[in-house]
């Protein structure tokens, strides 16, 4: 039985995947299992992937499905005590992974979370824990009035929420929770995890010593006219919490911020920014799912 079940969604992207898993070879002692979501991967790059890494356990899925969707595929099979969710545009600089284990030693009987601080390519920081975000914030933050903090603290210390990029957590509490709740296509999944947990009486933690390296600034996607409306319709469903009246009130601030956007872009000529906002705006007050949302415009790419 492997003590940890190290889970990777990868979208066609072996250039990421290489280095990610090289890393987690180098540096890591505990014994692990290694579940790659292979997510419309060309034949040529899975025959490649599969053949240069015979121990790594590969889940094919050539449908449309989002983060939370893929990851759920291999958590659904994975069989260690404890469960490491990693992108596949990062890199372990160091023995992550075990140093997450070993907090747990040191963590009280409630945490079930424990994330490593998040570093840019280049070493800066990136995220190293995450406070409290309220609905208001989120829509201060469309309109550029308000930028998320970081916790940054030192050493082993308890946050709010996490980044779905890196985290280690319970097998038997991501089981309990539901693991990775699908009706957020993209955002804010690891957010509303952390939230629930939390609501359940677990405790989320950040270590500040162990560190991943996330390459996210070089991996942008040429598919954010679909990402983006999704994801703005998936935090309006998270942060309205069910009621009808807080997600109008939400969506109207929000809506606004993206028209402004949406008319800004159009008067400077920055065609596919006006695409994105447009989806954007059409994508707020809607029946559709953050998922219907994605291959409606998916398809028109």
């Amino acid at each position: 039985m492997p003590l940890v079940s190290i889970v990777i969604v990868c979208m066609n992207r072996p250039d990421n995947l290489r280095p990610c898993l090289d890393s987690i070879k180098q540096h890591t002692t505990a014994e692990h299992e290694i579940y790659v979501v292979a997510y419309r991967f060309s034949p040529d790059n899975l025959s490649a992937v599969m053949s240069e890494y015979p121990h790594v356990k590969f889940i094919v899925n050539n449908s449309i499905s989002g983060f939370s969707e893929n990851n759920n595929l291999a958590l659904r099979q994975v069989s260690g005590e404890w469960c490491f969710i990693l992108n596949d545009d990062t890199e372990l600089p160091g023995p992550t992974i075990d140093r997450l284990l070993q907090d747990f030693c040191r963590l009280p009987e409630d945490a079930a979370i424990v994330a490593p601080k998040l570093l840019n390519a280049d070493g800066t920081l990136q995220l190293c824990g995450r406070p409290d975000y309220p609905a208001h914030r989120y829509v201060l933050q469309q309109w550029h009035l308000y930028t998320e903090p970081i916790d940054n603290g030192s050493g082993l210390f308890r946050t709010f929420n996490i980044s779905g990029a890196a985290f280690l957590i319970k097998t038997s509490v991501f089981k309990e929770l539901g693991w990775f709740d699908e009706r957020y296509f993209f955002t804010p999944e690891d957010i509303a995890l952390s939230t629930l947990a939390r609501s359940r009486g677990y405790s989320v933690w950040c270590d500040s010593e162990a560190e991943v390296i996330h390459k996210w600034r070089t991996t942008a996607s040429r598919i954010a006219p679909a990402v983006r409306p999704a994801s703005i319709r998936g935090s309006l469903i998270f942060f309205s919490d069910g009621s009808t009246l807080r997600y109008f009130l939400l969506g109207i601030g929000v809506w606004a911020a993206e028209m402004v956007k949406r008319i800004k872009a159009l008067v400077s000529g920055r065609k596919s920014e006006y695409i994105t906002f447009k989806h954007n705006t059409r994508s707020i007050f809607t029946r559709q799912t953050p998922k219907q949302i994605f291959v409606r415009y998916f398809n028109e790419l």
